[in-house]
């Protein structure tokens, strides 16, 4: 009788990928003590098909194709116009939102517009937001000028404006503004002489407290990025532009602020407290992301509606061709959805 088995499948790999199954074993062991804590994993509840992941976002009245923003982080240096338009052109091409470094240079001059003028670039779906500091906007103010934030905003086609508060940065900068005025209470003139302004609230590598928060969130702005301590830190950073007896007296001061972790148990706290008094309509969790289980976890911590932000890891791959940026963040965008599938946050 004929034989009508099925042959059996060769895999010219088995013999090879066992073998370095077995030499790899013990260097991959994971002690308990390395388990990452924050997740449930759960396996049976997803195929590895990740394609199938639908990631997007509602953000700043746009649609964003998965939940990542790029923090602001340079202004007019040499390498703006490259990192700028290379990560707009990521942002097209991912679906994300993106702040821009520092605009000073642009309120009084057109010299450095091209290195931020990137709208072309990202494109009309996705959020773009023009960046000034606190400082700038009081100097706007006593100089009867604030009309030039529309104009910069209108320059750049920009959906809004982040302000960043960092009156910690200017004091321990050596050649830092003098902040006059609670920076809430310029925020609030700010919202009262240009409503039709969407405006972020960012700081710079400190991130804020509970008060800070419970006043920002009772303001009718578009969303608050955290800017916590755990990443780029401006402060540390002034600092080691100081001589040496600047940063033995004043470094301390550095070290203080708040991380991402924290302040989300802060805002859920506002939230709770607050209710209905909630005008603010979202949160950039940034500050400290290395990761992005780091970000996954903390916007769905949140009991508000949040994406996450980096800055210095872009920043790292920004500088170098496109097609390393791009290899960066096509990994980010895999990881998410990784996450998503298989990861419940407990």
């Amino acid at each position: 009788m004929e034989n009508l088995e099925k042959p059996a499948l060769k895999d010219p790999e088995s013999e090879s990928r066992k073998k370095d199954h077995i030499d790899l074993a013990f260097e991959s062991r994971v002690l308990s003590g390395q388990i990452d804590n924050r997740f449930y994993y759960e396996p049976a509840l997803a195929s590895n098909d990740i394609s199938q992941q639908d990631i997007s976002i509602s953000f700043a009245g746009k649609q964003l194709l998965a939940p990542l923003w790029v923090s602001s982080m340079t202004g007019g240096t040499k390498w703006a116009k490259t990192i700028n338009h290379n990560l707009a052109k990521a942002c097209n091409e991912f679906g994300l939102g993106m702040g821009l470094g520092s605009c000073r240079p642009l309120l009084y001059s057109d010299e450095f517009l091209g290195d931020f003028d990137v709208r072309d670039i990202i494109g009309s779906s996705y959020p773009l937001y023009a960046n000034i500091g606190i400082a700038q906007i009081e100097e706007l103010f006593e100089e009867d000028q604030i009309n030039r934030l529309s104009i910069l905003i209108d320059k750049l086609k920009t959906d809004g404006l982040i302000i960043h508060i960092n009156p910690l940065q200017e004091w321990l900068q050596p050649e830092g503004d003098i902040i006059k005025h609670p920076p809430i209470e310029t925020i609030k003139r700010v919202i009262d002489t240009l409503p039709n302004i969407n405006i972020i609230v960012k700081e710079v590598g400190q991130g804020m407290g509970i008060n800070s928060l419970l006043a920002l969130l009772q303001l009718p702005i578009q969303a608050i990025e955290f800017g916590a301590n755990g990443g780029t830190n401006f402060a540390k950073l002034e600092m080691a532009r100081s001589d040496n007896f600047q940063r033995t007296q004043y470094g301390p001061l550095a070290m203080l602020g708040h991380s991402a972790e924290e302040m989300v148990e802060m805002v859920n706290s506002c939230v709770e407290r607050l209710g209905h008094k909630i005008l603010c309509k979202e949160i950039i969790v940034s500050g400290g992301i290395t990761h992005f289980l780091d970000g996954y976890h903390l916007i769905n911590k949140l009991e508000m509606p949040a994406i996450y932000g980096q800055a210095s890891a872009f920043l790292k791959y920004a500088r170098e061709d496109y097609e390393t940026l791009r290899n960066f963040v096509e990994a980010q965008i895999k990881g998410i959805k990784i996450a998503q599938a298989y990861l419940k946050v407990k």
